[in-house]
């Protein structure tokens, strides 16, 4: 692992919290995009050193619907920066870790990303992520 990449944090609103992390902790504001696949939208934003992801789900199928409805908004998870992430997919099972993407699949900015089920990790929601370019 490469170090932590983004959190990601679950929101009602992107609209109504986007405020808080650009005006009260002066965080910059990147981009949003849609991810239909996941049933989200996505505000990325640059903490310095880590960025963030706030997280609005577009549906009632979204993960991250079904998430705000068990748990209320807040971290959802964490993503872990790799190059090589079928290697680290593999590298987990065969350490024993239950993974909810057994192959990696796109997610928002066009990473591949990969997620270990949070029965085997603590709790933890993890993302594998691997972005083109890094």
């Amino acid at each position: 692992m490469q170090g932590i990449d983004h959190i990601g944090i679950a929101v009602h609103s992107i609209e109504k919290s986007l405020p808080f992390y650009t005006e009260v902790l002066k965080f910059t504001y990147i981009k949003s995009e849609t991810v239909e696949k996941q049933g989200v939208k996505v505000a990325f934003i640059d903490a310095h050193n880590c960025k963030i992801e706030l997280l609005e789900p577009i549906n009632q199928h979204s993960p991250v619907y079904r998430f705000l409805q068990k748990r209320g908004e807040g971290i959802h998870h964490i993503a872990l920066k790799t190059d090589q992430i079928q290697e680290k997919i593999e590298q987990l099972q065969n350490g024993g870790i239950r993974m909810i993407d057994t192959e990696p699949r796109k997610g928002a900015n066009g990473a591949d990303i990969a997620f270990l089920h949070p029965s085997s990790t603590f709790g933890v929601l993890w993302e594998l992520c691997h972005k083109k370019d890094s």
